[in-house]
């Protein structure tokens, strides 16, 4: 990095942007490490080092073994110097959880879903929280519904929420940054920041779940919204002379997916985001989908399209990813406030 390419505050912000990533990717290091990671000199990393441990944003965790030398101080961020709090709604249940910029859990509880009341309902269990825990920098909250620049464009039974500007809302009702998000983008946003095989860059993440058929796009690794954020919505897909996928699924979740069902309209799925994305893998939920099922979809697929062009199918749980997937972009939130924070 050329540090005399920016504005004095610009760079500021580029270089404390550095540090965190760095250290919260890494665990911990050196200032001479991060100024070759960082391409920026040693004084200018000592010296927002120091500022950083002077207000307590990262510890010093000791000195490295001597190799002969001088022994280095090393360096790790302050995990609590900020806290999330995370909120994954569905339509019978409603998920809280404070966590800290290493994605440790601080505290978890659930209630009744509040997408079956209104927007106090919410309020009544958030401000508690933030009054908990004062370092509670960043709200983000997953809804199963279409979602375009945090307002809520599309929720499906549920249409007291439709067209509702929940970002803006709880921003102002909670003072604090709020980033609002569909809940298989977080899903799958959440299985990619934490999967073990990094070449799987474009994947397609399936639920069939309470809230109706829904999926995640990953393309290239970047999440995929669409032009009118309506991408994924797949109980619109056409599959049969009159029938989209809702339709065609409804037989089949009458089954509970039950082994001796006919799983041809989630192959006749499979085959067309084959087609149209060629995507490395598609996930669906551990708890909807066995193994045998799985073999019954692949063999369906083959009757649309030739096998070689056929998707890594895998299961994981959803939950667990959705979860993954706020905290990512609750710290990608903190991150960005701290930037601010640097004006």
């Amino acid at each position: 990095m050329n540090e005399l390419t920016s504005s004095p505050k610009s760079l500021r912000k580029i270089i404390l942007r550095g540090i965190r990533t760095e250290l919260l990717k890494h665990g911990s290091a050196t200032k001479i490490e991060l100024s070759r990671k960082l391409g920026i000199s040693f004084p200018t990393v000592s010296k927002f080092m120091n500022q950083m441990e002077k207000s307590g944003e990262v510890l010093s965790r000791g000195l490295d073994h001597s190799g002969g030398g001088r022994r280095a101080a090393r360096y790790e961020y302050n995990a609590d110097y900020r806290l999330g709090l995370a909120v994954f709604s569905e339509r019978n249940a409603t998920g809280y959880v404070v966590f800290n910029c290493r994605g440790e859990v601080k505290e978890r509880k659930e209630i009744a879903g509040v997408l079956t009341k209104d927007i106090e309902s919410l309020a009544e269990h958030v401000e508690p929280l933030i009054a908990k825990y004062p370092k509670i920098s960043a709200l983000s909250i997953g809804v199963p519904a279409a979602v375009s620049k945090g307002r809520i464009i599309y929720i499906p039974g549920n249409e007291q929420f439709q067209d509702l500007n929940l970002k803006g809302i709880c921003e102002q009702r909670f003072s604090i940054p709020v980033v609002v998000e569909n809940d298989m983008n977080a899903a799958v946003l959440g299985y990619h920041l934490h999967c073990r095989h990094k070449d799987a860059s474009s994947l397609v993440y399936l639920y069939f779940g309470s809230n109706g058929p829904g999926a995640g796009v990953m393309v290239n690794g970047q999440l995929v919204r669409g032009s009118t954020s309506f991408s994924g919505e797949i109980s619109f897909v056409p599959q049969y002379d009159n029938r989209n996928f809702l339709q065609a699924m409804h037989f089949v979740k009458e089954k509970a997916l039950s082994a001796g069902a006919d799983f041809d309209p989630v192959s006749r799925l499979i085959a067309s985001l084959a087609a149209i994305l060629n995507p490395h893998r598609v996930i669906f939920c551990h708890d909807e989908v066995t193994s045998v099922m799985l073999a019954q979809i692949a063999t369906g697929c083959t009757a649309y399209i030739p096998a070689e062009h056929l998707p890594e199918m895998a299961v994981s749980n959803w939950r667990k990813d959705y979860l993954n997937g706020l905290q990512g972009l609750g710290l990608e939130l903190m991150l960005a406030e701290a930037d601010k924070n640097e004006e």
